[in-house]
């Protein structure tokens, strides 16, 4: 459709005017507001108390979503708000992956805070516009798009009715509408859903940025959790921001030197090391394909196995060598020479209503390739490539997909579903067409996809009410934990990253801890409290990722040469006292690394809270399904029937001869979930929480976070 025909369709609903304002030290002390229920567009004051105690990022998007809700708001209510913003380190250009958004947001599928870090332009290009976050609220009776000019000061809400949802095809619409010329076209930066995110609970964000030398949109996603799908409840069809301008010095750090030097060390290791690291520059997160396939971590026919003989066909190598465009560097914002946002030109699409269509593929990422693939039995690059366009541009989150799908082909397989119930898929393991088709019809709202849609734990609920599936089994088997599908890796060697798991505040999403290789790799967490130290000190650095708006990649990712040789280097010492710098260098503070991590624990703890209040929170919405912590089937079992042996006998005293399988499971799994209470106990008290989860009043003292309307909600569960 042209698009004179889309402007001349348009409404003006409210237009608001402001002065552009100047950034300083990282901030531009206020925030965007939008009401949708009544067109409401306003401007908040970012107060000193924000700063010091949220930073910025997720902990000013929680802080405004905990203001907004209620302690019974539901993800569908006007008043749930969606917020996005940066940090104050987000935006720069001299230090790699800076261009980071954090999106938060009621989730559909837990009922309690989700957030999601996001690459592409919209962040740096709402806070160049005068914006530390934005935030709405409220629905739109019908579809709109919110658009924010930076150069001139001027917000928009407009209804939209004619433009497309799918990403790929509105992306393209709006970049081309708002821009004046081709060249106009990198300043702006638009944030879509899908058609899949009106249709089921796992909907995505799409934050664009352009693609100069490809002249085509990108895009980036905001994946987990549901955000899209309250983005489309909401009656947003799109979010717009432009401006243009962009440079290094725009956030006016205080000592913007030290800045500069920063980059400039990291920049020259990255160029030194990384074919010889992690080949991000190359194949993007891929590179560990076959990776977590040799150490039996690649999770396979639905978290069953860890490595399978046709993952070659699917290895990183692949699509470095037949699909991913090379000799350029792919970054999602300016000056990152990590540069790992890869891409799949002059993709022809096979099926659905694209087919034949040339496109662009951004990805895959190594979670979209171990899940839609490994982990649903599919071995076949060129299918990946195409479920991963399509989940894209429907607004499905791949990770949430991926393990539905996977869910589904085991219960399949146990006659749990049939050809009746799915309306004719046989989703049999490897069954690449009943997939796809599955995906399709997530987008169309039609057949068995629409019950797909509603995630694992609601799917375990009507396979056990209406058709009489085993309740036990159907929990051991669901991968999802407080509600949440678990990303692509698989944890039953390593108690670390079972905590990692399943002791996170959102659900299990591997941002927050990382310990597979540390602990059953490497033997560094030999003991409980050297896990639970892990599982204090990652997550709280992670978490300081978000608030900054800053990817975790260039952190380690890439590692100096004399990195073997420090105390710590799972910590990357070196790379910890660059965030210290750029910090400092930004804001014209002095903290160090303790206080860093200081910084993050007052945001965690506040979203534990945050889910305390919303019902959740506590030691009992901890628990993981067993398939993550050990062999469930028999067949599982046998599969690695001699390292399962050797366990009971080393650490049991139990003699498996002539015992059978399932007596050998059932002693497993008692000693396997006992070492999982045993490691909350010992979280727990590292992180300075009760026996049943709850952040004490002397935690929250100590971290200066006992603001009243904290200890509020604590007091009750103490």
């Amino acid at each position: 459709m042209k698009i004179d025909t889309l402007k001349e369709n348009r409404k003006l609903l409210n237009e608001f005017k402001y002065d552009l304002g100047k950034i300083n030290r990282g901030y531009t002390n206020r925030s965007l507001y939008i009401n949708l229920s009544n067109n409401k567009i306003d401007s908040m004051l970012v107060t000193d108390m924000m700063k010091e105690k949220f930073v910025g990022g997720k902990g000013f998007g929680l802080w405004y979503l905990w203001n907004a809700v209620k302690s019974e708001t539901k993800w569908t209510d006007p008043e749930n708000a969606i917020v996005i913003a940066s940090g104050p380190i987000g935006g720069i250009t001299q230090y790699p992956g800076a261009g980071k958004s954090l999106v938060v947001t009621i989730s559909p599928l837990t009922g309690i805070p989700i957030d999601s870090n996001v690459g592409g332009y919209f962040g740096p290009l709402l806070k160049f516009s005068g914006w530390d976050a934005l935030e709405i609220q409220g629905k739109a009776d019908n579809d709109v798009v919110v658009y924010i000019d930076g150069n001139k000061g001027i917000v928009r809400i407009e209804e939209a009715p004619l433009e497309a949802i799918d990403a790929h095809v509105l992306g393209e619409q709006l970049t081309e509408m708002y821009a004046d010329s081709e060249e106009d076209k990198r300043n702006i930066a638009v944030v879509t859903a899908g058609t899949a995110a009106d249709n089921t609970l796992i909907g995505l964000l799409n934050f664009t940025f352009y693609d100069v030398r490809r002249k085509v949109t990108r895009l980036k996603q905001a994946g987990r959790g549901g955000i899209g799908t309250v983005f489309r409840d909401k009656k947003i069809k799109a979010l717009v921001v432009k401006f243009s301008g962009v440079k290094g010095n725009l956030n006016n750090p205080a000592d913007q030197a030290k800045i500069n030097r920063t980059g400039l060390r990291l920049h020259r290791e990255i160029s030194r090391f990384d074919n010889e690291q992690c080949r991000m520059r190359q194949v993007g997160t891929a590179n560990i394909i076959e990776v977590m396939d040799e150490y039996d971590l690649l999770p396979v026919h639905n978290y069953k196995y860890g490595r399978h003989p046709d993952t070659y066909k699917i290895a990183s190598n692949v699509f470095r060598d037949n699909y991913l465009t090379q000799g350029r560097p792919d970054g999602c914002w300016y000056g990152c020479s990590l540069s790992c946002a890869k891409a799949a030109d002059s993709f022809e699409l096979k099926t659905g209503p694209y087919k034949g269509d040339k496109v662009t593929v951004d990805g895959p990422e190594y979670e979209t390739a171990a899940g839609v693939g490994a982990n649903c039995g599919i071995f076949d690059p060129e299918y990946i490539l195409e479920c991963n366009f399509y989940c894209d541009t429907y607004g499905i989150d791949t990770i949430s997909f991926a393990t539905i799908t996977a869910f589904l082909m085991e219960c399949y397989e146990n006659d749990i579903i049939n050809k009746e119930i799915t309306g004719g898929l046989e989703l049999t393991f490897g069954n690449k067409d009943a997939a796809i088709e599955l995906l399709h019809q997530m987008s169309r709202g039609e057949g068995f996809g629409k019950l797909a849609g509603l995630g694992i734990r609601r799917l375990k609920k009507v396979f056990i009410d209406e058709y009489g599936a085993d309740k036990d089994f159907l929990k051991d088997i669901g991968m999802e934990q407080k509600g949440l599908e678990y990303s692509e890796y698989l944890p039953k060697e390593s108690l670390a990253q079972q905590g990692g798991y399943g002791l996170t505040n959102k659900g299990p999403q591997h941002d927050e801890a990382w310990l597979i290789f540390m602990d059953m790799v490497n033997n560094q967490l030999p003991t409980f409290e050297d896990k639970a130290e892990a599982l204090h000190y990652f997550p709280m650095f992670r978490t300081w990722f978000g608030l900054m708006g800053l990817c975790k990649l260039p952190w380690n990712d890439i590692v100096p040469a004399s990195n073997v040789s420090t105390d710590e280097p799972a910590k990357i010492p070196e790379h910890v006292q660059n965030y210290v710098d750029l910090y400092n260098g930004m804001t014209g503070n002095n903290i160090d690394k303790n206080e860093l991590i200081v910084q993050s624990e007052r945001v965690y703890n506040f979203q534990r809270i945050f889910n305390i209040r919303m019902g959740h929170g506590k030691r009992e919405d901890d628990k993981v399904p067993y398939r993550s912590v050990g062999p469930v089937t028999a067949q599982e079992y046998e599969s690695r029937q001699e390292r399962y042996d050797a366990q009971l006998k080393e650490k049991l005293n139990y003699d498996p001869t002539g015992k059978s399988t399932e007596e050998k499971i059932k002693v497993l799994r008692a000693y396997r979930e006992e070492q999982y209470e045993k490691l909350i106990d010992a979280v727990y008290k590292r992180r300075g929480w009760t026996e049943n989860g709850i952040p004490t009043i002397e935690k929250l003292k100590e971290i200066k976070m006992d603001l009243p309307e904290l200890i509020k909600v604590v007091e009750k569960h103490l």
